[in-house]
């Protein structure tokens, strides 16, 4: 029987794997201007210390998909070695350590070579016995008083969405139910935010079958990241339009990290800003390009 070579191990291909899956499960956990749900506190050694670069997405990731709590992430040793016992069946997570190796090389002189190490490590959520100082409780939903902006919710109702809200801290479009969820408006930092998020959700609703059509071709990770770049621009591009100013600076950061995640298809970002307005135009002929009697939505 022929032996199958097993596929080899890519921590880099498993890390920019993972942080695109995020995308099917809709608004990535840094990208959450709601409370309620997990939070997602800078992650920790077991000393305490931050985690830094890749290694704070791919574990904010996880932490939100889990649902933990604990801002602490620990290896198996470290686990054992504070009193902890990493409880069966449970799963750890990749992270990296990137670090420069110095070699004498042929020629005598010092050669510098970067290297990768991928190690795992667990949550302290899924540890039993840990000192109580690495536990934390889930974030509860808080009425912040947000209130919404009745001419915003006429225009964006114009649109013929369904918009669900419920207690779910998540925002998403369902396309198998062809609606948009929302969390409560009171739970949101602010009114504009809020707004910038239904947009966001607004704009995936106009790939859905009925419509655009866009969201058929969501076949591969890859082009979820494609449909996050749309939505996004949409967003950006529909309150301008508006003559609502969009907090540019969260929204380019947020493009950037999945630009990276499509960093080998450089007109990614021209063919996403072309869908989007697609999409724009759609809103626009539904919903109009005026907000009649806006008030002042607070950034």
């Amino acid at each position: 029987m022929a032996h199958t070579p097993s596929k080899t191990f890519d921590p880099e291909r498993e890390i920019s794997e993972r942080i695109i899956a995020a995308l099917e499960a809709g608004t990535p956990p840094w990208r959450k201007p709601w409370t309620g749900g997990t939070a997602c506190p800078l992650p920790l050694r077991s000393t305490g210390e931050a985690y830094r670069g890749i290694n704070v997405l791919m574990l904010w990731l996880e932490a939100t998909e889990k649902g933990y709590a604990s801002p602490f992430w620990l290896t198996y040793k470290q686990a054992e070695a504070l009193g902890g016992q990493v409880r069966k069946g449970e799963r750890s997570t990749l992270v990296v350590k990137y670090g420069v190796v110095e070699k004498e090389g042929e020629d005598g002189t010092e050669e510098r070579r970067p290297y990768l190490k991928a190690y795992r490590v667990f949550n302290a959520d899924q540890i039993d016995g840990l000192p109580a100082e690495f536990t934390r409780e889930a974030d509860k939903p808080v009425d912040l008083g947000t209130r919404p902006d009745e001419s915003l919710e006429a225009y964006f109702a114009r649109l013929g969405a369904t918009v669900e809200t419920s207690a779910d801290p998540r925002a998403y479009y369902d396309p198998a139910r062809d609606l948009i969820h929302m969390p409560p408006v009171s739970t949101f930092h602010t009114t504009q935010s809020y707004y910038e998020t239904l947009g966001h959700e607004a704009v995936h609703y106009t790939g859905g079958t009925a419509r655009l059509d866009r969201l058929t071709r969501c076949k591969d990770r890859a082009a979820y990241a494609f449909e996050e770049l749309v939505a996004e621009i949409g967003q950006c591009l529909l309150f301008a339009t508006l003559g609502l100013t969009p907090s540019i600076d969260q929204s380019a950061a947020y493009v950037a990290g999945w630009l990276q995640a499509l960093r080998e298809d450089k007109k990614a970002i021209f063919r996403a800003a072309s869908e989007a307005q697609k999409a724009v135009d759609l809103i626009i002929e539904r919903c109009g390009s005026v907000v009649e009697h806006p008030e002042e939505v607070a950034a």
